[in-house]
């Protein structure tokens, strides 16, 4: 078996991290460094994907569409892991619409070389399959919570959700956006932006939100989240 060499390679994504120098290098032969702008769209629903993105800072929005043609977001993705999940489970495209929504960069690889390196590797394949574990598992907590939580249940779990993967406690973040991504009128989410800023939760400003209390939260968004968090430092547990 061949030496493999990887240059210095500085990541912040969980998935990359996690992978051996072989695994790295089949990826890393192949990435191109992008910029992920505001509205970037990097899946359109039930066209052919042509890249898989790994992030390394921003947050990237999976959204899927109901009557009326009225979004609600089913998932996110930030440093944690990548796009394409399709992909790496043998298909080519996804019903879902998937694009930026806190602007950030990250590496891309074509679909093609991506699915030419899974075939040479297995341990690439196992671990690109863990992350996939780990979303479809938040797939299913996102489920429950816009089924069962109550608004400020939800808005609290996503405001955790989206600290987790910027890493800061002021969150670029607008009432406009909430309320697609809660699939709720903004006058809603406004509403209980306010209450959660008198409880000292939240200080709210336009066009952001700085997280004052995280563990107070924590409390509001209760058992509607954890459950996905807790699995993805399971299966991709962060290096020390």
């Amino acid at each position: 078996m061949g030496v493999f060499t990887v240059p210095i390679f500085d990541t912040r994504n969980r998935v990359l991290a996690s992978l051996t120098d072989r695994d790295l290098a089949l990826l890393q032969v192949h990435f191109e460094h992008v910029e992920l702008p505001v509205r970037f769209r990097v899946e359109t629903p039930n066209k052919p994907i042509s890249h898989v993105y790994f992030v390394e800072r921003g947050i990237v929005s999976v959204v899927t569409t109901g009557p009326k043609r009225l979004p609600i977001e089913v998932a996110v993705v930030g440093y944690e892991g990548f796009t394409g999940v399709a992909v790496v489970l043998g298909g080519d495209r996804s019903p879902l619409d998937t694009y930026v929504q806190v602007a950030g960069h990250g590496y891309r690889i074509e679909v093609d070389a991506l699915q030419q390196a899974i075939a040479d590797s297995p341990t690439l394949a196992n671990s690109l399959n863990r992350f996939s574990q780990a979303f479809i598992t938040q797939i299913s907590q996102t489920a429950l919570a816009n089924g069962r939580a109550k608004l400020e249940e939800r808005l609290a779990r996503w405001l955790l959700m989206a600290q987790d993967r910027l890493q800061s406690n002021e969150l670029p973040l607008t009432h406009e956006f909430l309320a697609l991504m809660l699939a709720v009128r903004r006058p809603g989410v406004t509403v209980e932006l306010s209450r959660l800023q008198v409880q000292g939760v939240l200080r709210v400003r336009r066009g952001a939100i700085t997280i004052e209390d995280r563990h107070g939260l924590l409390k509001i968004a209760d058992k509607f989240y954890g459950v996905p968090e807790a699995e993805l430092d399971r299966l991709l547990p962060q290096r020390k």
